[in-house]
């Protein structure tokens, strides 16, 4: 099993602590963001490579990272070689360049390298892996629908599968917030190639999503326990006073 941690964002909204430091290596307590994360993810005894994608703006700044950083799990950086904001390939360009880059044919986790948790992911692996060759996608109940408006959200039926996917939605049919936490097995990994070849949108991976679901079973998985997704200062002031273990 493999990781994709998507990391190529410029993160405007939190300058100028990003100016020359990318999001996921801000420092939520004693450690980055990013650390916290592959934290949740080295139990998983079925992953063995975390590819972590960045642009050519901060890709020094990772491999600086990664000299220091010690894990089991083989890690690598990829450039995706976008250096402007404007030309970014968003989070479904840039899973398809690491797939293509790393030629990875096995079942993939996608995540947002700006993502804490402090979820179990274990049982996400095993539901995730019964449900194959469909895809299954991490949700976190907000509880709140006018806080949904801001938010990708998933209708799911009794079966736990997706029945609809909306981007900042004014009537939310539910409070379940897509994560951004993807686990696509590897007879799914062509269909986002097919996706592309048809000339959809790649800046939101929600985008493919909604678009699979309506071809085929795509099920969702609704995490519990303390999800934040670190977009400005005031959710990343907001991170800084938890203990993420």
């Amino acid at each position: 099993m493999k990781v994709i941690v998507l990391a190529a964002g410029y993160a405007t909204r939190l300058w100028p602590l990003t100016l020359n430091r990318p999001k996921p290596l801000l420092l939520i307590g004693k450690h980055p963001m990013l650390e916290h994360i592959i934290a949740r993810l080295r139990p998983i005894k079925e992953i063995n490579d975390i590819y972590v994608i960045t642009n050519t703006k901060f890709v020094k700044n990772f491999k600086e990272w990664k000299k220091s950083y010690k894990c089991s799990k083989r890690i690598s950086v990829i450039d995706d070689k976008m250096k402007t904001l404007k030309e970014r390939r968003g989070s479904i360009g840039d899973t398809l360049f690491a797939i293509e880059n790393k030629k990875i044919k096995d079942g993939t986790i996608v995540v947002a390298g700006d993502n804490l948790f402090d979820f179990d992911l274990g049982d996400f692996v095993r539901t995730a892996k019964k449900n194959s060759p469909s895809a299954t996608i991490g949700l976190f109940d907000i509880r709140d629908k006018v806080l949904a408006r801001e938010y990708g959200i998933v209708a799911l039926d009794h079966n736990s599968k997706v029945v609809s996917f909306e981007e900042k939605p004014k009537k939310p049919k539910s409070t379940l917030a897509a994560m951004c936490f993807y686990y696509f097995p590897k007879e799914k990994l062509n269909a986002i190639k097919i996706y592309r070849k048809d000339g959809n949108p790649l800046d939101l991976a929600g985008s493919f999503i909604k678009w699979l679901a309506k071809k085929e079973d795509v099920y969702g998985y609704v995490f519990k326990g303390r999800w934040l997704d670190i977009g400005d200062k005031k959710s990343l002031k907001k991170a800084e006073k938890i203990n993420w273990g």
